[in-house]
């Protein structure tokens, strides 16, 4: 099966030439970069965010040694950023400082997750042309050959040097799609990402704020309070007028 299959590939890159030989290298480097991005998205745990919730709460009802905990030890990038909120908090750096350090090292984080994505959108790009460029060039080969022929023409000479000029079309379209269609995942995986980031740090910087304004909202007013403590007086002294009358 091994040899068949490496049979096959040498009398692919014979038939094809330098142009597949090129698009067999565009289509190694491609499957390197998939597999060490893939490798990198699991070694993070891209997609994790359960603890993103139970961190908000604790931080929000005040409890920062709690929220520091549902945080620790995620390589998530998300969970990076949360905690650089709640360590910066507790330093007392101001929030519009603490805002600013936050988005300079989520934009980095996200930035890396986005290296190598360029040169895959290259090979997808250039894959087909350069696929047809290798059937143009077969089929003025074989047009040549047909001219030399003259009156003498053999239709399965003609019919083959087409089958071989057609060959880097198909072999460039095969290298081309599965390579932009892993550029899309992996760009979505990365913008979904950048989505639960910053919903999740807005939620960070407004969930204390929030809190405390509901809490004040529930709170009784000093007005309702002294109005309160003279409506439980005046019951008092005619509660203590009426057990004097009864005396």
């Amino acid at each position: 099966m091994n040899g068949f299959s490496l049979a096959t590939l040498a009398e692919l890159l014979e038939l094809g030439g330098p142009v597949v030989m090129v698009l067999m290298l565009m289509s190694i480097y491609a499957l390197a970069i998939v597999v060490l991005k893939l490798w990198q998205f699991r070694t993070i745990r891209l997609g994790e965010r359960r603890f993103i919730d139970p961190a908000i709460d604790a931080w929000g009802k005040g409890d920062t040694h709690k929220a520091g905990e549902c945080l620790k030890g995620q390589p998530n990038p998300i969970a990076q950023a949360m905690n650089l909120v709640v360590k910066g908090s507790e330093a007392g750096i101001p929030e519009d400082s603490l805002r600013e350090e936050v988005a300079r090292t989520a934009a980095r984080d996200i930035n890396v997750l986005r290296r190598h994505f360029r040169p895959l959108e290259v090979i997808g790009n250039i894959a087909p042309l350069l696929g047809l460029l290798g059937t143009v060039i077969g089929m003025i080969a074989a047009f040549n050959q047909l001219e030399a022929a003259g009156s003498q023409v053999d239709p399965s000479v003609l019919s083959g040097g087409i089958w071989e000029a057609l060959l880097t079309t198909a072999v460039g379209l095969v290298v081309a799609i599965p390579t932009v269609a892993a550029l899309n995942f992996l760009e979505r995986s990365v913008e979904r990402l950048h989505e639960d980031m910053q919903d999740a740090l807005g939620r960070v910087f407004t969930s204390r704020v929030f809190n405390r304004v509901t809490a004040d909202s529930t709170e009784p007013s000093v007005s309702e309070r002294n109005s309160s403590k003279a409506g439980q007086r005046t019951k008092s002294a005619s509660l203590e007028g009426a057990l004097a009358g009864a005396n």
